[in-house]
């Protein structure tokens, strides 16, 4: 019985001449297919958004340059993989074979994960192709920038889109009605080849061989399981995410994580949320979920995706069981307003800091009152605002957590002042 192909994989270019869209690097003139024409190929970092070729290009870069190819996924891989890929290379180089390692997704992995290849690459044994939607600036250590070359792929444009298309359309026997169908499928792939063949693979499976705007509006208002960063869906689940920690549901929050993580979401995106959340959500009423979550976080970083994503579960479910209070958020929200109107106003001189001579002559810092030399340490009377705001409250502890009792200190302390 014949295995499923998709359709994505069946229109694989297997050559640069059938590659479609990125000229800025792989025209002879240009950096990529210089290297290739030179034969001279070297480790690079391929930067761009989803569906715009870059596992395809280190395919066709491999078969060009004749060598053996590799591939590690940094969302399955980790350093046991990398030891086969390793020994393989080693096979393979004793029968004058280069080896071609491309690693997907490679910002997830950790810094430990990402200085393994180092010393390979420098070897020569390898020649690294790595892939990422993210910032290689801030996700790829510096010790294996300073060893490859950036290169960045564009969106494809609907000129481009619209070569695939035709390519798509021909191989599954459809064509689109002559009502712009086309182009509402092209402008809604946004550069994305893969979601391009997609749609149209699904729309000639559940629909007729002509294709109209009905079929189509049908096809792209059903379910999407990609997460598309930046997307709507991405906002949509994240939202569902942060509502369901703040609502105190652990169960919610660790269905809507699952939910991105099985459809391809970087976790640190839900670490950076949860960090927000243990601030934003719960605040000083339990301080200690801030720390758990840097510490799910640090772990995500240390072990990488596996391990990581469990502590991140675990600090995900310690802040959605956490008592919750956004008295700071708020505080701080009404500080800033606060600063904003009255930015010109000086800085009392009792909390001017005398740090010279002449500061100190022209009375910077006279009569402030160092608290801990004060009963209690509260110097009773002193003010902390300029003087023609007066005394302010921001901040007002909800009745919960630990917050209870910073209500009750605070409440004693602003009774003395």
């Amino acid at each position: 019985m014949p295995t499923y192909m998709p359709l994505a994989e069946t229109l694989r270019p297997n050559d640069l001449d059938n590659f479609v869209g990125q000229r800025h690097l792989l025209d002879l003139d240009k950096p990529i297919g210089k290297a290739l024409a030179n034969n001279k190929l070297h480790s690079m970092i391929l930067w761009g958004p989803s569906g715009v070729g870059k596992t395809t290009l280190a395919r066709i870069i491999c078969t060009q340059m004749g060598a053996h190819f590799e591939q590690m996924s940094a969302v399955l891989d980790g350093i046991k993989e990398l030891r086969n890929v390793i020994e393989h290379a080693e096979l393979y180089s004793q029968h004058k074979k280069n080896t071609i390692l491309f690693v997907d997704e490679i910002h997830r992995f950790n810094k430990a994960q990402q200085d393994a290849f180092l010393p390979h690459i420098e070897s020569g044994l390898i020649t690294l192709i790595g892939a990422t939607t993210e910032n290689p600036s801030f996700e790829i250590n510096s010790s294996l920038l300073s060893r490859s070359r950036v290169y960045v792929l564009n969106k494809l444009s609907e000129d481009e889109l619209k070569i695939i298309a035709i390519k798509a359309m021909e191989n599954q026997n459809v064509v689109f009605d002559e009502d712009g169908s086309l182009s509402l499928v092209l402008k809604s792939c946004e550069g994305d080849a893969r979601r391009l063949i997609n749609i149209i693979e699904q729309l000639s499976e559940k629909s007729k061989k002509i294709l109209n705007k009905t079929d189509i509006a049908k096809t792209l208002q059903e379910k999407v399981s990609s997460f598309d960063k930046g997307g709507d869906l991405y906002f949509q689940q994240l939202s569902a995410f942060h509502k369901s920690v703040r609502g105190s549901s652990p169960d919610g929050a660790l269905y809507w994580m699952a939910r991105m993580i099985v459809s391809g979401c970087d976790s640190k995106i839900i670490a950076r949320r949860l960090l927000a959340i243990a601030s934003e959500d719960i605040g000083n009423a339990d301080p200690r979920a801030l720390q758990i979550t840097i510490n799910a976080w640090d772990v995500y970083e240390r072990l990488g995706a596996s391990e990581g994503n469990r502590a991140i579960a675990q600090a995900a479910i310690f802040c959605a069981c956490a008592p919750k209070s956004n008295a700071v958020y708020s505080a701080f929200n009404q500080a800033i307003e606060s600063a904003k109107e009255t930015a010109e106003l000086d800085v009392p001189i009792h909390l001017r800091n005398a740090s010279s001579k002449l500061l100190n002559e022209l009375g910077y810092g006279k009569d402030y009152r160092y608290a801990h030399n004060e009963p209690e340490a509260f110097a009773r009377g002193q003010t902390y605002f300029p003087d023609e705001m007066g005394e302010q409250v921001y901040y007002e502890p909800s009745e919960r957590g630990l917050e209870i009792k910073i209500k009750e200190k605070l409440k004693q302390l602003r009774l003395k002042r």
